[in-house]
């Protein structure tokens, strides 16, 4: 029986899955992984500014129906990048959720040309503008779960 293996965009979505583990904000665990030519070039994920509490230690800071203690998923890759003197020039970004509007513009402004995205998070304008920007905006369904093998005859 031949094994399904996953696609690249498959692969990157899962490892973003992972990251997204490491959320610090509750209301939404998001990760995300910066790839270009099949290579890991930064990866973040949602938390507070590096050495204060986060909103599971100290609760959220609400402003507007967001909590604004956390830094996204998407800024958090791109500022990794550019600690570590990172081009992102041409990269794709998997991000376990759409970014939202201030997220975009900076993938867009960091020369990213590629969102792949699992769940759709309130953004419409994303895409009129990515379509103008020439950005692909790939959405990436999470697959059903496979149902068991089926057991062979017992020996």
């Amino acid at each position: 029986m031949k094994r399904h293996r996953v696609s690249w965009d498959e692969y990157f979505m899962k490892i973003a899955e992972d990251v997204a583990s490491r959320a610090t904000c509750d209301r939404k665990h998001v990760g995300a992984v910066i790839v270009r030519d099949k290579i890991i070039l930064a990866t973040g994920y949602n938390g507070s500014l590096r050495g204060l509490p986060h909103c599971d230690e100290e609760g959220h800071l609400m402003e507007d129906g967001h909590c604004v203690r956390t830094i996204h998923a998407e800024a958090n890759a791109i500022i990794q990048a550019a600690r570590n003197g990172v081009r992102l020039e041409g990269a794709t970004i998997y991000v376990t959720a759409s970014p939202c509007w201030g997220c975009f513009k900076m993938i867009a402004n960091a020369g990213l040309t590629r969102i792949v995205f699992g769940e759709f998070y309130r953004e419409e304008r994303i895409f009129r503008f990515a379509t103008q920007l020439g950005i692909e905006l790939v959405p990436l369904p999470q697959p059903e779960a496979s149902p068991p093998p089926e057991a062979g005859p017992s020996a």
